[in-house]
């Protein structure tokens, strides 16, 4: 391919999509100006599918939805003035859900990059409202997004205990969650995504790089599975606090994890619902819990501590390198050690990463971010600074905790800037807040929770 000049392109183009039901593969086709495609594709295993004519129409929407938020990744490379769509319209609710995507998904990588994206990020739009979409026949039983970490397993131990079917599904080849996902005894659905190789080529030729929504993109794909696969019910694991980004001096809010984020899930599942398949529901089992709540849960049980990981040093888009569960450096690491700490007994959680990260003063500065002491919150999916503040205060107050350096530390240095009052944990393990979990369902789980 010609050398790729970021700052000489106009234009970013959603060339084609296509299923093939009888492979199961999707195929996702960009380009800049009139450069040659970048094609993405998508496995769906279980081919091939018999679709009807209302599956069909339904599985079109929701390809084009997949082609539309997946673009991300590409769009960023260039951030052009222009979007253009060559194959299909989309109408104006359609445009402005993709423009809050992109502006917000794109929020890290913009601070990075010193580029200012509002006003800039312009989908094309015709015509007024989309046609109701018809009900897809769709049963009840839930596709569970699982990345391996605690998250996610305290959702599928909730559905289980809420009597919901559920299937657990995961995008890539990672054997850390192919691992947990066995781990569960359930069924598993494991999607294959290929990124177009000219993409690593034009990163290294100069693209803009850096974060996407990265579950926006996934929230897509399982949509699509589900309508092939047929699930009712798309269900990701992201709680209350990922509505909540890092406050930048001088800039402002910027979330890292948006797309995990209330206002997206929101947005998100009335778009699916609106025109894909009413009958097809998205949304977050965990939403109404905190961080902390959810680590609470998490630590109920023990059946997952020997295979879980949410270090993020285990995932990377080229393959994975998991030396190790936990690296104990990253703040992925030092959030969770911090968040499960008030509630398991300290020789099992030290088990579990291997190390007390809570007894080395070399970490000092990265719990010092988690507590918005001296830092802002990491650009990581990591809790709310008063979360993390809360727990510390709990250890502080723990024979076996208070001798640990950074424990210590805490109540020597840290804790005399801060209101008491602000300090306890029991508000931040009430559930509440805004969700889009069916009344029914959370019923069921909310009782789960408080047993």
């Amino acid at each position: 391919m010609t050398a790729f000049d970021r700052d000489s392109i106009r234009v970013f183009r959603f060339v084609r999509c296509g299923f093939d039901p009888a492979t199961g593969v999707a195929e996702l086709a960009y380009a800049f100006d009139e450069g040659p495609e970048l094609v993405e594709t998508v496995t769906i295993p279980g081919a091939p599918f018999a679709l009807d004519a209302t599956r069909a129409a339904a599985v079109e929407q929701a390809l084009r939805l997949l082609h539309l938020v997946a673009g991300v990744s590409y769009y960023k490379a260039a951030v052009p003035p222009e979007i253009r769509i060559d194959g299909y319209a989309i109408d104006e609710a359609t445009a402005a859900l993709l423009e809050q995507v992109y502006l917000n998904g794109l929020g890290e990588f913009a601070y990075r990059n010193g580029l200012d994206l509002r006003g800039r990020i312009r989908f094309p739009r015709q015509g007024g409202a989309a046609v109701q979409a018809p009900a897809a026949g769709l049963p009840g039983r839930a596709l569970v997004a699982i990345g391996g970490g605690k998250d996610s397993l305290v959702s599928i131990e909730a559905l289980r205990a809420a009597g919901v079917e559920q299937t657990v599904a995961w995008i890539g080849g990672s054997q850390l969650i192919r691992t947990c996902a066995e781990r569960t005894g359930l069924d598993t659905l494991n999607i294959g995504r290929a990124l177009a190789p000219a993409l690593f080529e034009i990163n290294r030729q100069g693209a803009y790089n850096g974060h996407i929504p990265v579950t926006a993109v996934n929230s897509a794909i399982l949509v699509l599975a589900a309508l092939l696969t047929g699930h009712g019910q798309v269900v990701f694991s992201n709680e209350r606090s990922a509505s909540y980004g890092s406050l930048i001096p001088g800039t402002g809010e910027v979330n890292h994890q948006w797309s995990k984020g209330w206002a997206f899930e929101q947005a998100f599942g009335e778009h699916v619902e609106r025109v894909v398949a009413p009958d097809l529901h998205y949304y977050s089992l965990l939403r109404p819990l905190s961080e902390l709540a959810v680590a609470r849960q998490f630590a109920r049980s023990d059946r997952y501590d020997a295979h879980f990981s949410s270090c993020n040093r285990n995932f990377h888009i080229l393959g994975e390198k998991p030396a190790q569960r936990w690296c104990g450096l990253c703040p992925k690491c030092h959030f969770v050690f911090l968040a499960l700490a008030p509630f398991m007994p300290k020789p099992r959680l030290v088990r579990i990463f291997g190390r007390n990260l809570l007894d080395d003063p070399a970490q000092a500065a990265g719990f010092d971010a988690l507590l918005e002491f001296q830092d802002h919150k990491p650009f990581e999916c990591v809790g709310e600074g008063r979360e993390s503040r809360a727990a510390m205060e709990q250890l502080a107050g723990r024979a076996e905790w208070r001798e640990d350096a950074l424990v210590a530390r805490y109540v020597r240095e840290i804790r005399p800037q801060l209101d008491p009052a602000e300090l306890a944990i029991e508000p931040l393990l009430q559930a509440g807040g805004e969700h889009r979990v069916p009344a029914a369902l959370w019923e069921r789980v909310s009782a789960h929770f408080a047993a």
